[in-house]
């Protein structure tokens, strides 16, 4: 049997220079399934199969588990989403180049020592034991990074406002030349790459997060020869800065993940200047609500988000947080809305929150993808209700 755009297995197999055997093997462990099978069992492939054979090869020759493999595919054909995806994993590749460059130092540092000394510097051993144990941080930073990518790129493509949010975020900065200014949980760096024709070329910027990976990225971007920049790994809720030395300070979608929010706000003013500037972004309780009642439209029991992050920190409660710290703080709201068209980005955005949606929707994919395509043929409206408090210290 011939079916136009579908390929045999073996065919399949052949033109991806694997052997039948590793296809029938993937397709058994439910890691790359035919996009067809007919009535007599014969398996068929598409062109869109060999986006998710190339993540899996790769992710195979880094080092990791079929079943890590599993939980990492990220199922998009659209091409924005394939792009990113590639992005994604050329950040792992690098990562885990670095990784085997430390490795490689450990290994032979250990061995220098050993000869040197006709002993065992077991400091050294432990050091090497922690450096080859490393693929479960990988594997979760990519898998972070998909997620994020994702809920990036859906806003990215189908935001309304033509300014874009970090562009709007730079002009509520009202950044000057000569200023210091701390980013908190900077992620990988957006925020500057964005308006780097806008930067003052003096300027003094500590890019912050908790994440080195995240740091890591955004050195990548930036690019490390761009001396405005430095990078710093901490927990804002414990700044490693000295009282009064910075003019502004950025938290960017941080403070509802904050442990302890009142704690990071008293940092904050420790480490402004008099007269310094606080900006600080939250969602209101409207925020992307349609997307919860497009899940729950399909299965009444999936949550999204277990905690909702609004109740933490919001646009209607992070002003009476943020006023018990700083002498003024105002509201502004950045006017938005998508329109989302296809189902693949809506479908990613989804799969990439962290509630419990795979437990009901993996087994029943075909059929959300069918229900989400439903719901974005004539365009899907999604409310954003966003936008930032400034804080200022007399």
């Amino acid at each position: 049997m011939k079916k136009t755009g579908y390929y045999s297995s073996g065919v399949f197999a052949r033109m991806a220079n694997v052997t039948l055997r590793t296809i029938r093997y993937y397709d058994k462990q439910d890691i790359l399934k035919p996009s067809f099978v007919s009535e007599a069992g014969a398996r068929f492939y598409t062109d869109k199969d060999f986006a998710a054979l190339q993540q899996i090869l790769l992710l195979k020759y880094l080092g990791f588990s079929l079943e890590d493999i599993r939980e990492m595919l990220i199922d998009d054909t659209d091409y924005h989403f394939m792009l990113n995806s590639l992005n994604i994993q050329l950040k792992l590749v690098q990562d885990r180049i670095e990784q085997m460059q430390l490795v490689e130092k450990a290994i032979r540092d250990t061995s220098e020592a050993i000869r040197e000394e006709h002993t065992i510097d077991w400091d050294q051993m432990l050091n090497l034991i922690h450096l080859t144990g490393m693929e479960k941080s990988l594997k979760n930073q990519y898998q972070n990074a998909s997620n994020i990518s994702a809920r990036i790129h859906l806003h990215h493509l189908y935001s309304q406002n033509q300014q874009g949010w970090f562009p709007w975020i730079y002009e509520q900065l009202e950044v000057s030349p000569g200023m210091k200014v701390l980013e908190i949980g900077c992620g990988d760096g957006t925020l500057w790459m964005e308006n780097m024709d806008r930067l003052p070329v003096e300027i003094d910027i500590t890019l912050s997060d908790l994440s080195e990976g995240m740091l890591r990225d955004a050195r990548r971007v930036i690019g490390a020869s761009d001396h405005r920049f430095s990078y710093q790994v901490f927990d804002c809720q414990r700044m490693p800065c000295q009282d009064h030395s910075f003019d502004l300070v950025i938290a960017n979608h941080v403070l509802f993940y904050c442990e302890d929010i009142r704690k990071v706000c008293g940092e904050v003013l420790r480490v402004l200047r008099p007269g310094g500037k606080f900006l600080c972004s939250a969602y209101g309780q409207n925020h992307m609500k349609e997307v919860s009642a497009l899940v729950q439209g399909f299965d009444d029991r999936i949550v999204l988000s277990a905690d909702k992050l609004y109740d933490r920190f919001g646009m209607e409660n992070g002003g009476s947080i943020l006023t018990e710290f700083f002498d003024s703080c105002e509201w502004r709201q950045y006017k938005d809305y998508l329109v989302v068209p296809k189902p693949e980005p809506l479908i990613a955005y989804v799969l990439s929150c962290h509630g419990n949606q795979g437990q009901y929707i993996t087994e029943r994919y075909k059929e959300f993808r069918s229900y989400v395509k439903r719901k974005t043929d004539r365009g899907f409206r999604i409310t954003k209700e966003a936008g930032v408090f400034s804080c200022k210290t007399v």
